[in-house]
């Protein structure tokens, strides 16, 4: 058996990028593989975007045409809110025009937000076409107070679609981008990859229900409000007893996971 190849990270950041960008890089890299791992991919379409710290003007996003499985921390294309492309290792890639028009709005527009995360996935596409859109049905679809939604308007490549997207998503952590997909963002990329997760599961789990065409039952609407209020943060505080984040926990551990399979998205 071949042993996977040995990363120094260390050494790994190049000269020209700063340790705080490097350290985004890599955080969003690892997202990239872990969506391809748990698969919410669409072959090499949709993306993940990370605002570079420092800065509320760039951000960092996936080079079309480069699956997934590939993305590494040095191979991300750093670009302005206008589409400007500031820093590209790899000529033979650009940007994907509707990933721009997408994440620029965010960006632009919610300062809290450090990650967006887009997918296409057969069970947050089937969810996004039902006119009662996700349910309260489970105690993970439960995860969210309030969930934005987005009509659909074609392939988002028109700029003046981004207010009407930005309006729409208002404060929320996810959204479900109407005949489209799911949408999720975070302060960091460890939240936005939580969100995206379990908004992926209770999509899941709504349809096997559905499909079982019998009926459903559905909690008490004070329990649902409790349950929303309880899982507004992590049910358990971390060593010192403070709150901790969605997506705090468990994201060193999914990098450390990343690393025993396969550590090159560090590169």
């Amino acid at each position: 058996m071949n042993e996977l190849p040995k990363i120094d990270t260390a050494n790994a950041r190049p000269a020209h990028i700063d340790a705080a960008e490097w350290e985004v890089r890599v955080d969003l890299a690892a997202c990239y593989r872990l969506v391809d791992l748990y698969g919410m991919t669409d072959l090499h379409l949709n993306h993940i975007s990370a605002r570079v710290p420092g800065t509320d003007e760039h951000f960092l996003i996936n080079p079309f045409g480069m699956m997934y499985e590939e993305i590494t921390a040095s191979s991300l294309i750093k670009v302005d809110l206008d589409g400007k492309i500031i820093a590209n290792s790899n000529a033979d890639y650009g940007i994907n025009l509707a990933g721009y028009v997408i994440h620029s709005a965010i960006h632009g527009a919610r300062h809290d937000v450090g990650c967006v995360l887009h997918t296409h996935t057969n069970a947050g596409m089937a969810v996004s076409v039902l006119k009662c859109g996700l349910l309260p049905l489970t105690q993970t679809a439960m995860r969210w107070g309030k969930i934005a939604y987005h009509d659909f308007e074609g392939v988002a490549v028109e700029v003046g679609e981004r207010e009407r997207l930005v309006a729409d998503l208002g404060d929320c952590e996810v959204m479900i981008l109407r005949n489209h997909g799911l949408l999720s963002v975070g302060a960091t990329v460890g939240q936005a990859f939580n969100s995206i997760y379990r908004l992926e599961r209770a999509c899941e789990t709504q349809l096997l229900a559905m499909a079982c065409n019998s009926e459903m039952t559905m909690p008490p609407q004070a329990v649902i409000a409790k349950s929303n209020a309880q899982l507004k943060t992590m049910p358990s505080p971390d060593v010192k007893g403070k709150k901790q984040a969605h997506g705090s926990l468990e994201w060193p551990a999914l990098k450390r996971m990343l690393d025993r399979r396969d550590p090159s998205y560090k590169s």
